[in-house]
């Protein structure tokens, strides 16, 4: 794609602008760092914009402080107080794996995980946000928690203008196949190979 020009143009009957703003569903996995940060800096531009951003957590124990967290719960109350970019939620929805681990049964983790899709769903039909940020949503659909059949379907018929990323890694054939942008994270090289932990600032 040079230059930002598509390699084609499909018969669609969509206007270059009606195609140009067209609503994505996207899909960041891979074994490689950097899925959730591509997906927040797209959440960044998207607040810049005005956008209404929601950000779904699924694995992260409710302990583990990601970096993201804070400055993006500063830039909602900048939006609360001035006005500026647009309003932030963010939310835990599961706790089913983490660096830091919730005690619970699996069933727990499950219901928990089902019950945060819910609520997505909910937020979905009633066009809460402009991006939903579903942060290692892969896991859930992994492990059976989520119904992987019924995501596709919620996401590929969501009403209105609302954008949908998600991360983690062995995203499902099915839920690639009906994204419209995939990218796959390839790892090449990475200090932890070589016994070094995650630091501050790099990894949270």
């Amino acid at each position: 794609m040079p230059k930002g020009q598509p390699e084609v143009v499909p018969q669609d009957g969509l206007t270059t602008r009606q195609r140009r703003n067209r609503p994505l569903l996207m899909v960041h996995t891979g074994e490689m760092k950097g899925k959730s940060t591509a997906a927040f800096g797209m959440a960044l531009r998207g607040w810049n914009q005005g956008w209404n951003i929601g950000v779904f957590q699924f694995v992260k124990s409710a302990k583990w402080k990601v970096g993201e967290e804070g400055a993006f719960k500063a830039l909602g109350q900048l939006h609360e107080a001035t006005g500026q970019g647009g309003p932030v939620e963010w939310h835990k929805m599961g706790e089913g794996w983490s660096w830091s681990r919730k005690a619970g049964t699996e069933e727990d983790h499950a219901a928990d995980a089902v019950e945060g899709w819910r609520e997505i769903q909910r937020r979905i039909a009633a066009e809460t946000h402009d991006l939903y940020v579903l942060d290692e949503f892969t896991y859930p659909m992994k492990w059976g928690w989520v119904d992987v059949d019924e995501v596709v379907e919620t996401l590929v018929n969501r009403p209105g203008h609302q954008y949908v990323v998600i991360t983690g890694r062995n995203a499902d054939q099915r839920l690639i196949d009906a994204a419209d942008l995939v990218t796959e994270m390839t790892k090449v090289k990475h200090p932890m190979d070589a016994g070094q932990k995650g630091q501050r600032g790099i990894e949270w």
